[in-house]
């Protein structure tokens, strides 16, 4: 009797779980058909980008002119920088402390900009005006139309996906680390999505514009020290002068040293007697083997 009891229990059990694994399988298969069915393509996302390179007259006032246009527009500016390079630079003596300098230099400007998408068209040809000429212009369009819906339809399918573990947590133990996964996903495609409503709306656009080169001349110090010497005249006296400032250091350095000449004599001599007697001694002998020779 036991025995069918457990036996039926068994089987009702496995019943039980067929019957809730169907459900859930067509629970998915209906969010699928929903999915599927409700698709709907977005409104247009164009991502436009744009880039021109052209020649002014100044460029500091270019940009300040572009600051102006940019706003007017209502759009803001990214990034910009102004660099001055030297082409060649020469200085020309103007007087014994002074040189004109001049220099050769080119300056170029840099701006990106983010300006209305509806504006884009207008703002380029508002720059067109601004350049003497412009070297190259190009805009590119993107359409994130496609990546768009695929990230909605996968945030979506996030959301439907963490109300599915919400309701099993009741029955079972709820799967945290699977949870916090797919809603951190979920915020990522929503970010994706935001980004690109952002680029939609806004166009980038990076200028490039430079001017002739530019001469300027100022005087500035010599430094040359050469130039700064005394005149031939001046400086024969002072030479003369030194040398006989020199010569009486000498005598006086000299003057210092007496002990050391009176040595010196003293040797002189010495070595002179010494060396006179040595010459006596070898004459007198040279005379003695000449007289015995004779005798």
């Amino acid at each position: 009797m036991k025995r069918n009891i457990i036996a039926i229990a068994i089987i009702l059990a496995l019943f039980g779980c067929n019957a809730e694994k169907k459900d859930y399988a067509r629970t998915d298969k209906e969010s699928m058909a929903d999915t599927t069915a409700t698709v709907e393509l977005p409104a247009e996302k164009i991502i436009k980008t744009a880039d021109m390179r052209f020649r002014v007259k100044d460029v500091q006032n270019t940009k300040e002119q572009l600051s102006k246009a940019i706003k007017a527009e209502g759009g803001t500016v990214a990034e910009f920088s102004i660099e001055s390079s030297i082409q060649e630079t020469d200085k020309v003596k103007q007087s014994t402390d002074s040189l004109k300098e001049i220099t050769s230099y080119r300056t170029q400007g840099y701006l990106v900009a983010k300006v209305p998408s509806e504006k884009l068209d207008e703002f380029t040809n508002t720059i067109a005006k601004m350049a003497v000429f412009v070297d190259n212009q190009s805009m590119k369009m993107d359409d994130q139309s496609i990546a768009y819906l695929s990230n909605k339809l996968k945030a979506q399918n996030r959301v439907d996906a963490i109300e599915k573990i919400n309701k099993v947590a009741s029955k079972k133990s709820a799967n945290v680390e699977s949870s916090l996964y797919i809603k951190d996903d979920y915020v990522d495609k929503r970010i994706e999505n935001m980004q690109i409503d952002s680029r939609v709306k806004f166009s980038t656009i990076t200028l490039n514009f430079y001017q002739d080169n530019t001469v300027k001349t100022m005087i500035v110090a010599n430094d040359n020290l050469y130039d700064y010497r005394p005149a031939f005249i001046n400086r024969l006296w002072l030479g003369i002068v030194n040398g006989w400032t020199i010569f009486k250091e000498i005598i006086i350095a000299i003057s210092n040293l007496w002990m050391l000449i009176l040595v010196g004599i003293a040797i002189f001599f010495t070595i002179k007697y010494f060396v006179r007697k040595n010459k006596l001694a070898m004459a007198e002998a040279t005379k003695n083997m000449i007289d015995q020779a004779r005798q």
